[in-house]
């Protein structure tokens, strides 16, 4: 019988974290501008770390990504990143790959399977990062009546259910804060779109709405062009706050076209590396969740200042 992943790590390690170059990379794939960010940033580290990138882009979907799991163990990879489409289904694979002994870092989004089944998870926490974009709204309408539409991510998503639940925390008890509308945009600029045009003219043409809140920048951003294309100022009479912090969205908060993001590192590469580096070298098993930080971005931020500096980073 085949000794479990981490029951013994120190035995299973030591003697292969010379060799242990090969690393799979199964990506949701390109929906947005923070997802293609997070491709470039992996490569980067990957390659500066001598580490040997093995990608797969899913194209959103999640059967792609369970024949790239399986494609990885067996090629006999080192370790496996995956970010993953939805938090469910994911329990046959992941068992796979620990038969395999073959450790899996979770990037960014999380599964709603036994957490033996995977080495770490590196995130945000995105329930807060949706208390933080609800706080915001809270803060900037005050006392006044404010009915909100929602963008939501891609249905079923972790991203989607957390940053919904994290923005109603921060909404209770604000009884002059209501969202009206909420439906997905699948986390794309071209969905967001379509969907705000749908929620402008269930809205009274948007003269009822007060406030988007966007489950990421791209849906924003989407969202913006049918505000205008409504013949209302985003950003003025309609309030948008976001979440990613990617450059298109400072650019739209420099024209004064958007009001804040929530920042979501895209490099989320680097801890699932140093995390998966330790493993190998010692035996060190990290914890199951490292954070990575959020912060609040307004206009007052040197948003121009912040599109620059991302689009240095290869957003």
């Amino acid at each position: 019988m085949k000794k479990t992943l981490f029951a013994s790590a120190s035995a299973l390690v030591l003697g292969t974290a010379a060799s242990a170059q090969v690393v799979g990379f199964s990506q949701i794939g390109s929906e947005s501008g923070w997802r293609a960010a997070e491709t470039t940033v992996t490569n980067q580290q990957a390659e500066e770390r001598g580490i040997d990138l093995q990608f797969s882009d899913a194209q959103q979907k999640q059967e792609n990504q369970i024949a790239a799991v399986r494609s990885f163990i067996a090629q006999g990879v080192d370790a496996i990143l995956l970010a993953p489409v939805v938090a469910t289904g994911w329990d046959a694979v992941l068992e796979e790959a620990k038969e395999a002994e073959i450790p899996v870092v979770l990037l960014d989004r999380m599964v709603d399977s036994d957490p033996s089944l995977y080495l770490t998870a590196v995130g945000s926490d995105l329930v807060h990062e949706g208390e933080v974009a609800g706080q915001f709204l809270v803060d900037q309408v005050g006392d006044e009546p404010c009915r909100v539409v929602e963008l939501q991510g891609t249905t079923g998503s972790s991203p989607a259910i957390d940053r919904a639940t994290g923005f109603r925390n921060a909404i209770e008890g604000h009884d002059n804060i209501e969202i009206v509308q909420s439906q997905t945009g699948d986390f794309t600029r071209a969905q967001g779109k379509t969907v705000m045009e749908a929620f402008l003219q269930a809205e009274n043409g948007g003269a009822d709405i007060c406030a988007l809140y966007a489950h990421n920048d791209d849906m924003a951003v989407g969202a913006i062009q049918a505000i205008k294309e409504a013949g209302l100022k985003p950003g003025e009479d309609v309030t948008i706050v976001s979440i990613d912090g990617v450059p298109d969205l400072f650019q739209a908060m420099a024209a004064g076209e958007a009001n804040a993001t929530v920042e979501l590192t895209p490099n989320m590469a680097g801890p699932a590396f140093d995390a998966l580096q330790a493993y190998w070298d010692n035996g060190t098993e990290p914890p199951k969740f490292i954070q990575t930080e959020s912060r609040l971005y307004t206009q007052s931020d040197d948003p121009q200042g912040e599109y620059d500096r991302r689009k240095d980073l290869g957003y």
